[in-house]
């Protein structure tokens, strides 16, 4: 099965997903890499070129995403193989509003490794984190779509050794199925990672300062992309 993954990253204009868009996508299937610009229905923020470094006269000459070959090709692709992507559901949210359907064989490598960390070990779970912190070794070239999916494919490749060493006995397709039901549920999260309660288990932060998860849940509500997050509040504020 895992001659069908797709290790795919995209570059946007901004973090909203109701207004921001596509810029740069980025994806793998085998040995082959694909990557191309495009030239976004609003600017790019001066933000996200801090983080990507592809800024607007980067890409004035560049053809929209939407009904472009590449999208179409795109979206063939994804529906016969399976998304791999950490944080997948900014991705797929950002490829969707661009008119792309994509399947449910999803796998988020964010999603995993917080589910796979039993104890909550790992401080942070950004990708270039996970990254350094898990002493993958890639050459690639940093703030850029193709140089991410490098990294996402090394970080996935460690998590199912990981996955295999904790069922030794599951196969190929058994673990990758797996990984799929992972990334379609919230994960419950045990420890604060951040903030003034950072190191602290999420339900003694519930009995003490009930407040301070209300407002989180607020905040997190209001960002729209964490489920994992949304779901832990709820459950401990229960």
């Amino acid at each position: 099965m895992k001659k069908q993954l797709i290790f795919l990253d995209t570059e946007t204009t901004g973090n909203d997903l109701e207004k921001d868009c596509l810029c740069q996508v980025a994806y793998k299937k085998g040995e082959k890499m694909t990557v191309q610009n495009f030239k976004p229905t609003i600017p790019i923020s001066t933000k996200a070129m801090s983080v990507t470094h592809i800024t607007n006269k980067m890409v004035e000459n560049e053809k929209a995403f939407k009904d472009s070959k590449f999208a179409k090709d795109l979206e063939g692709i994804l529906q016969k193989n399976i998304l791999v992507a950490h944080n997948a559901k900014f991705d797929i949210a950002m490829l969707q509003n661009e008119g792309l359907k994509i399947s449910d064989s999803v796998i988020c490598t964010l999603r995993l490794a917080r589910y796979l960390d039993s104890e909550q070990e790992v401080p942070e779970y950004n990708l270039q984190f996970l990254r350094y912190y898990y002493e993958v070794e890639v050459q690639v070239v940093p703030h850029s779509a193709d140089g991410d999916v490098i990294v996402l494919e090394a970080v996935f490749n460690h998590l199912f050794a990981d996955a295999q060493e904790k069922a030794p006995n599951a196969s190929e397709e058994e673990i990758i199925a797996r990984m799929i039901d992972i990334s379609n549920n919230p994960v419950l999260i045990k420890k604060f990672n951040f903030g003034k309660y950072n190191g602290e288990k999420v339900e003694d932060v519930a009995i003490k300062d009930r407040q301070y998860l209300a407002w989180l849940k607020r905040t997190k509500d209001e960002e729209g992309t964490d489920e994992d997050w949304i779901h832990t509040l709820e459950h401990y504020m229960k």
